[in-house]
């Protein structure tokens, strides 16, 4: 299935200072049974965001209504633990397109990857004056630059570039998965193939 292309994003951002926020955080597993890529949004991070009542918990940044955006920044080593592809899908399916943290699991970025949430990783340093920018003006926006590779703090004019897998970019630019990216080169495939002996 195609996503919405990711060129430029500039949004204001949610800030999640939390080190190693494993996958069952982010989706817990008994979350996990349905099949489709709808609904996991209202449980992203649900045992931080709610009560046992289901109540919201009012000092989750998630439940803060002064924060807002479809950046997520997260704290170091984001999305450790299992494997499971459904931690990306709450992300995306909650409204993120980028996620920002100084070190990412390397099976969740490439999960984000996959379904057109961007991670974005930047040095320690960048990541806590981006906390330290959003926690003194909850307004502040951030400008993420696929095309370029960068980011960019706009409160103070901070940017840092970021590495991302060309294959991988070139979906994202393109609001391509996997399969949208063979669909686009068809052609090109059937006259290779025509090249080949059987």
């Amino acid at each position: 299935m195609a996503y919405d292309k990711f060129n430029i994003l500039q949004t204001s951002a949610y800030p999640l200072s939390i080190e190693n926020v494993d996958t069952d955080q982010i989706i817990p597993a008994r979350f996990l049974k349905a099949t489709e890529r709808k609904g996991f949004g209202d449980n992203l991070f649900r045992d931080w965001r709610y009560n046992a009542d289901d109540s919201p918990k009012v000092d989750f940044p998630l439940n803060d209504p002064k924060y807002s955006g479809k950046i997520l920044v997260g704290g170091r080593n984001f999305g450790s633990g299992s494997s499971r592809e459904h931690a990306a899908w709450a992300v995306y399916d909650f409204g993120f397109r980028c996620v920002i943290s100084s070190f990412f699991a390397d099976i969740f970025r490439g999960n984000c990857l996959n379904i057109g949430v961007l991670p974005v990783q930047v040095s320690e340093e960048f990541l806590q004056e981006i906390f330290g920018a959003i926690e003194a003006n909850p307004d502040t926006e951030i400008k993420v630059d696929l095309q370029n590779q960068t980011v960019t703090l706009l409160s103070s004019g901070t940017s840092e570039s970021f590495e991302i897998n060309s294959y991988k970019k070139e979906n994202m630019l393109n609001g391509f998965d996997d399969i949208d990216y063979l669909q686009n080169i068809k052609g090109e495939i059937q006259e290779f193939v025509k090249t080949r002996p059987f």
